[in-house]
């Protein structure tokens, strides 16, 4: 059905389109730097019908952008959007059979290009808002910069408000550059000073400051995502009201009617509370006013569930004038930014591909359905980090992503895991129930249950039933038998690194050898996949929001590399034993264990010896007999023995303390042994005889000379000190009274006898003369 053409007001890049047109007469490819606002979008595509004859394709960074271009471009073509221009997005597409001019998010042309690898009937392919450098369209750049080798009549224009263009066309062969200055009006730039306010109080505090005049035009807001456009909305109702204005949202979730309701003309003042979707990818005319929050949500990766995130950041210096430009179109505008002049200087000047910093792992599947071996075979605009890519290699590797697998997996619009979870739904007969599973992971559904099947069971949000409508079309899936069991291992077969065992309380072990928290109660059920996890800054565990059950025969089925066989000792401490330990491990995570078998016997008395040492060997034997020993060996001069050598020949054949416990005799003569018997007691013996015939005990301390004690009565008739050691030491002798008290100490015999000997003897005559105390003693 033809309609009346809109009139194309003039655009400033219209001042460039023949520019455009003569250069892709002479070389194809070409770099458009174009500010916001110039008409790129709506008047570059459409002027190429005209110099090819084949279809022509426009990458958008967004769905909102795809649907909107097509519908402006048809409008100015007199047609509706099916006729020569048509769109196709993730859940939509318009097309008939005379569309040439079709706009796509660039996650489209990959698939395409993994479908017909040649782009068949294809002569041009424009890249719009490049300079968002979203993981799809620097494939599809890589892979059109190759495609160009064997169809070197491909048109590739790359086009963008803030690129930076030269690095581009360098890429590009030396491409050709042009630019558009636009026309944009003065703006009044303003930064606000910290404050402790929520956002959407701040962002109200920026509407009343920006209604205190009696300007017209729309003001725009650019907020984080949905969630803090919602509390803005709640936040700024009454001020809207009071300035006359309207309050809409502009983010990618709303309705193709919704979306037409913010961007069409309107008599009545606006305050639109939009997300970076209006920072490049849509316009709209009569924005007089912005209010930046200085924060987009940064598409990047979960490392846990590989599934992609959105955190909040700061926008870059490139992102913010770009923001900003958006209230200079039609005439002078005001900028508010909540947020420093110094936190603007601090910001980095352009986002970082998203290449560099998100998980590769669906780039990695799209490459090997292509045939092509690695990320090696492509030139890359900027290369990936190789650490990125082995990670997304292991993980396609793990999920068994290669030949016929791999192919099956490319047809979804889905990460790895869960394109795996339906492939392998579909081969186990319930492939309806995997699609809704895939779906709802997929869709950022945020469920108050925690369990997988529970959580299926709820109503499910718009985007989670769109998603499985598409996934159940492509699966060709039918209502099948209902089977808890085979969903729950074809989300195992998705999420093999995911594996965790419930350990105390909210705490489980995780199969990569770490630990994580559970949110809310502990379920029934000890073996589990870990499905959404998140990261916490505030506290040291992740945190797992959503489980699904699974029994650890299924790893052995379904895993058997993954599993492996330990036998190790334990050490038993209440009962003070050694056991061995027979472990069945997935990765690192214990699914069997079996105790108290016998245990080798040299690995049994390693760890026993190594326990005494820790409580302590005195446990085991008297400690003044191993310091007398000990003191032996030192005063004969001898390397001590080896403890934990003795301690192990102690140990074999024993397994616990128990056994230990009427040990101390044998180890104090297996350390004797060890050190040398015959030396030890020949260089430091345990006793000397006296000449009255008994023998007496020799003392030995460390640090200190050995000595002997007895009656001074013993040592009549001994004129020499007794020497011990090596370097023949006389000993201390204690010479006692009748009542075992020393009356005198010397290390001089025959001094004694000679110089002190009589005194001490009239004395000892005195207090004891019973005794016989010769004048002479031999």
């Amino acid at each position: 059905m033809t309609q009346k053409a809109a009139v194309p007001f003039a655009l400033p890049i219209d001042e460039i389109l023949p520019a455009i047109l003569s250069s892709l007469a002479r070389t194809p490819n070409l770099v458009i730097e174009a500010a916001p606002g110039a008409g790129k979008t709506t008047r570059v595509p459409p002027a190429l019908l005209g110099l090819v004859q084949g279809e022509i394709l426009v990458l958008e960074p967004r769905r909102i952008a795809a649907r909107l271009a097509a519908r402006r471009v048809a409008a100015e073509l007199g047609e509706e959007v099916g006729g020569t221009v048509g769109y196709q997005v993730r859940f939509e597409e318009v097309s008939g059979p005379r569309t040439r001019l079709r706009f796509v998010t660039e996650g489209i042309l990959t698939r395409r290009l993994i479908g017909d690898p040649t782009l068949k009937g294809v002569d041009a392919v424009v890249l719009d808002e490049f300079h968002e450098r979203h993981l799809d369209g620097d494939l599809a750049l890589a892979l059109l910069k190759r495609l160009q080798v064997s169809r070197p009549e491909l048109r590739i224009v790359v086009m963008s408000a803030t690129l930076e263009a030269a690095a581009v066309s360098e890429y590009l062969g030396g491409c050709p550059m042009l630019r558009s200055e636009g026309r944009l009006f003065e703006l009044a730039v303003r930064h606000m000073p910290y404050s402790p306010l929520t956002l959407a109080a701040q962002v109200r505090h920026g509407v009343e400051l920006l209604t205190k005049d009696e300007s017209s035009g729309h003001i725009l807001v650019f907020l984080p995502g949905a969630a803090e456009i919602r509390k803005a909305m709640r936040e700024c109702e009454t001020v809207a009201r009071k300035a006359g204005m309207i309050v809409l949202q502009l983010h990618g979730d709303l309705t193709p009617a919704e979306q037409d309701r913010v961007v069409s003309p309107s008599a009545e003042r606006k305050l639109i509370l939009a997300t970076n979707v209006a920072e490049s990818s849509v316009t709209i005319d009569g924005v007089s006013a912005v209010i930046d929050s200085g924060l987009a949500r940064v598409a990047s990766y979960s490392p846990w569930t590989g599934l992609p995130t959105l955190a909040v950041s700061r926008v870059s210096k490139a992102s913010a004038r770009q923001r900003a430009g958006r209230a200079g179109r039609t005439g002078p505008g005001r900028v508010l930014r909540l947020y420093s002049e110094e936190d603007y200087r601090q910001r980095a000047d352009h986002d970082a591909p998203e290449i560099v910093r998100s998980d590769l792992a669906q780039l990695c599947l799209a490459l090997r359905v292509m045939g092509l071996a690695g990320f090696d075979e492509i030139d890359w605009l900027d290369a990936p980090p190789p650490p990125a890519v082995e990670r997304a290699e292991k993980l396609l590797d793990g999920l068994g992503a290669v030949g016929a697998m791999a192919e099956k997996m490319s047809r979804y619009p889905l990460p790895p895991r869960l394109a795996r979870l339906v492939v392998e739904s579909q081969a186990r007969g319930v492939g309806a129930q995997g699609c809704l599973a895939a779906a709802m992971l997929s869709s950022g559904e945020r469920s108050p249950q925690h369990d997988l099947l529970t959580a299926l069971e709820a109503e499910h949000d718009g985007r989670t039933l769109q998603l499985q409508k598409q996934l159940g079309r492509i699966a060709h899936a039918k209502e099948g038998r209902d089977d808890d069991d085979a969903l729950l291992l074809s989300v195992l077969s998705g999420h093999p690194d995911r594996v965790a065992r419930l350990r105390a309380g909210s705490q489980v072990l995780l199969s990569s050898g770490g630990s994580a928290e559970l949110d809310g109660e502990p379920p029934p059920y000890e073996f589990m996949v870990a499905l959404e996890v998140e990261d916490r800054t505030e506290k040291p565990l992740p945190l797992i929001r959503m489980t699904a059950r699974i029994e650890p025969e299924w790893l052995i089925d379904l895993f058997p590399e993954r599993m492996r066989e330990v036998s190790s000792l334990s050490w038993h401490r209440t009962a003070e034993r050694v056991e061995a330990v027979e472990t069945l491990l997935y990765e690192e995570l214990i699914v069997q264990e079996s105790r108290d078998s016998m245990p080798a016997p040299e690995a049994a008395a390693a760890l026993l010896a190594e326990k005494m040492l820790e409580v302590g060997v005195t446990r085991f034997v008297e400690e003044a007999a191993l310091a007398d020993l000990n003191a032996r060996i030192e005063v004969a001069g001898i390397t001590p023995p080896d403890l934990s050598a003795v301690l192990n020949d102690l140990c074999f054949g024993k397994r616990s303390f128990a056994e230990l416990k009427n040990s101390s005799a044998d180890l104090l003569a297996m350390l004797e042994q060890a050190a040398g018997q015959s030396k030890l007691r020949e260089a430091a013996p345990t006793s000397v005889k006296l000449p009255s015939g008994r023998q007496t005990k020799v003392h030995y301390e460390t640090g200190k000379p050995p000595w002997i004690a007895s009656r001074l009565q013993d040592f009549f008739g001994m004129t020499e000190t007794p020497r011990i050691g090596p370097g023949r030491t006389p000993v201390v002798v204690h010479l006692l009274a009748p009542n075992h008290r020393a009356v005198q100490t010397t290390t001089d015999l025959e001094g004694f006898w000679t110089r002190l000997y009589p005194q001490v003897r009239r004395e000892l005559m005195r207090r004891y003369p019973r005794h016989a105390w010769p004048e002479r003693p031999e």
